[in-house]
């Protein structure tokens, strides 16, 4: 079997409930990991805010090397 390194490109859709835009943003770039909310009922109280929908849009591999013995 061969080794490859891919590169990949993801966009991703997040429907976030919070107090301003500013802090949406933040959120959502600190919580999300992939196609998953990462944040803790904890976290979710004390900043006040809720993510209800995480949506794949682009998923593409741009480069791809093989790896040389």
């Amino acid at each position: 079997m061969k080794k490859y390194l891919v590169l990949l490109h993801r966009d991703y859709k997040i429907d976030i409930s919070a107090k301003n835009e500013e802090e949406a943003k933040e959120l959502a770039e600190f919580y999300i990991g992939g196609e998953k909310d990462l944040s803790r009922e904890k976290e979710r109280i004390e900043h006040a805010f809720r993510i209800d929908g995480i949506e794949i849009k682009t998923n593409d591999a741009f480069e791809i090397e093989e790896y040389k013995d």
